[in-house]
């Protein structure tokens, strides 16, 4: 019953962190404030009323047009807002294990650590996802604290997490964590830089080396790389699937056929990761007969 209690709540948690988030998708961009003014429409400027302002349930009772001049919402705003809470659900759902009915200061301090951390990762991921789609855009304000708080992150999970046969000084899981970021970044880099050699134009942004950077520091090494392959295949499987419709082959114009948001499936990767990654490694360990 907690579990499922739980679980609701974190799912409704998240769809109001992503409404927010959705405020500043949309502000950032601009350079507005994210604070004031309050929530409005972004064609007439109406100011929103309460009842416009209910995660996910008023876009679709609005059908996603503004009440007043019947301008398109978007389809980023119900799916930000879906993302977060599913992910914040599947979170809790996942991870909040009989340890939280143990009355010890360390296995509550263990759950708690994980959840919040990974709502606040895939916070971050989902509002970097949504930038590069809509705007190709990683921007070094988020990427940047994201791999401090990833740092962070590992450092007090090694020592909450630690027993007495896997302890580890907090200055050793510190050096492992900044190999992994250096050779995730690096990863980029020379692909970057092949591509370079190959072509003479860029082909990745920098942005992507500090968005793998920051999926090192909160997944480790191999959950960052096994995030690069997954991100690589559903950003190879989008763009078949997109030069495959007739319209998106004759709008020269499209992403598809110039530009792929390369961090937004690195995002998706990193989320599957982070929830079943280590499943995920464990059955390609197996049946390659490691």
């Amino acid at each position: 019953m907690i579990l499922i209690l739980g679980t609701i709540f974190a799912g409704l948690l998240g769809l109001a962190f992503g409404s927010f988030l959705n405020v500043c998708l949309s502000r950032w961009p601009e350079g507005e404030s994210i604070a004031l003014p309050r929530s409005h429409c972004r064609q007439c400027g109406r100011t929103l009323t309460w009842w416009e302002n209910v995660p996910l349930l008023s876009w679709l009772a609005l059908r996603g047009r503004c009440r007043t001049c019947r301008a398109w919402i978007g389809w980023r705003y119900p799916l930000v807002e879906l993302a977060v809470g599913a992910l914040w659900a599947s979170c809790w759902y996942e991870f909040a294990t009989p340890a939280m009915l143990d009355d010890s200061t360390g296995a509550l301090a263990a759950v708690g650590l994980r959840i919040v951390g990974l709502a606040i990762f895939y916070w971050l991921l989902v509002g970097l996802a949504a930038l590069d789609a809509e705007h190709l855009w990683l921007p070094d304000a988020v990427t940047l604290p994201g791999i401090v708080l990833g740092v962070v992150f590992t450092v007090l999970s090694g020592s909450v997490y630690a027993t007495a046969e896997s302890h580890r000084p907090p200055m050793s899981i510190l050096l492992g964590c900044a190999f992994s970021i250096l050779a995730a970044a690096a990863l980029i880099l020379l692909i970057r830089w092949v591509y370079w050699l190959i072509r003479r134009r860029e082909g990745i942004g920098l942005g992507d080396a500090k968005l793998m950077a920051l999926l090192a520091a909160w997944l480790g090494l191999p959950g960052a790389l096994l995030a690069f392959g997954l991100g690589v295949l559903l950003g190879a499987l989008a763009a078949v699937i997109l030069l495959a419709v007739p319209p998106a082959r004759r709008d020269s114009g499209s992403w598809a056929l110039s530009k792929l948001p390369l961090g937004t499936f690195l995002c998706l990767g990193g989320m599957v990761s982070s929830l079943w990654g280590e499943r995920i490694i464990a059955a390609y360990l197996r049946w390659a007969g490691f």
